[in-house]
């Protein structure tokens, strides 16, 4: 099986060839004179060739050595730029961040909140992905994702940022046509526009502080798995349907949605961000968790 190259042995022959000196390179490097030794010895002993002439006075390149030398010292510098670079990138933010969010919430919320952001942090980046589905974001490479429900348990770190109320939600003329229900199994005689993106497929589930909880299939002419595509149905009063607060709020507030059912609530869900196990994150990643999570806070839908 091939081995890899020994790094550290050929960074430490390289330091070596440049201080001239077995123990100023110990000194430049922070290693034991012996550590150093051993490195070079260990090189020398893989190649088959001796790497420096060495007597009491003096220290001096083979032919071997010479011929290494420039390739050795690429490497050590190359690997001092590098952590050099990735020290400051944990300082000051920069780079691609890869990041997930559903597909409504993103539209309606991302696009003007990532334009303040990058006025904040110009040197980075945000790859962004929209979706309903549930992504793995280990599997698929992202550094976080916003999700909107109830998080089941997993290995993943996840950062509670606000509650997330839904609303049953339909238009003021279509309850003068067909009333305002007063309890959840009055819609049965009505209409609905499902969302198929949940965990339920088939049936929307209220919960009461004093009643307990009730599950109900509505006669529903579309069913779809994004909720933008309800608005125009909702306004033109053809249904009723399950609305998020930050898509529907500002609809409500203007007096085009009204409210039913206020008091049996679906179960609670809210928004998160959720980031692979390692707890170690990149400076641009962090300035982005706080930057949404402080403009969340922030959200007028909360009211």
């Amino acid at each position: 099986m091939m081995k890899l190259p020994d790094f550290e042995a050929w960074a430490v022959f390289a330091k070596v060839a440049e201080t001239g000196s077995f123990a100023r390179a110990a000194k430049d490097l922070g290693l034991s004179n012996a550590t150093v030794s051993k490195a070079v010895s260990r090189l020398e002993q893989r190649l088959g060739a001796t790497l420096f002439h060495r007597t009491s006075r003096r220290l001096s390149l083979t032919d071997s050595g010479q011929s290494s030398l420039e390739a050795a010292s690429r490497l050590l510098a190359d690997g001092e730029t590098l952590e050099l670079e990735a020290s400051a990138q944990s300082v000051t933010p920069k780079g691609l961040v890869r990041m997930a969010a559903p597909m409504s919430f993103g539209i309606a919320h991302l696009g003007p909140a990532l334009s303040d952001f990058f006025a904040l942090y110009p040197e980075v980046s945000v790859e962004l992905s929209l979706s309903d589905q549930l992504i793995d974001i280990v599997e698929d490479g992202f550094d976080l994702a916003l999700r909107i429900s109830a998080l089941e348990d997993s290995s993943l770190l996840a950062r509670r940022l606000c509650p997330v109320r839904v609303m049953l939600v339909g238009s003021p003329a279509y309850f003068d046509r067909h009333g305002r229900p007063e309890h959840p199994k009055d819609l049965a005689r009505h209409r609905a526009l499902f969302y198929t993106g949940g965990r339920s497929r088939d049936a929307w589930r209220f919960e009461h502080p004093r009643h307990g909880q009730y599950a109900i299939s509505v006669p529903a002419p579309l069913r779809a798995n994004n909720a933008d595509v309800f608005r125009a149905l909702l306004l033109d009063g053809q249904a009723l349907a399950m609305q998020p607060d930050f898509m529907a709020w500002h609809d409500v507030a203007a007096g085009r949605l009204e409210q039913v059912l206020a008091e049996w609530t679906p179960p609670a869900i809210a928004m998160h961000l959720v980031t692979p196990p390692n707890p170690i994150r990149p400076a641009r990643v962090r300035v982005l968790m706080e930057f949404l999570a402080e403009r969340l806070a922030k959200a007028p839908w909360l009211g």
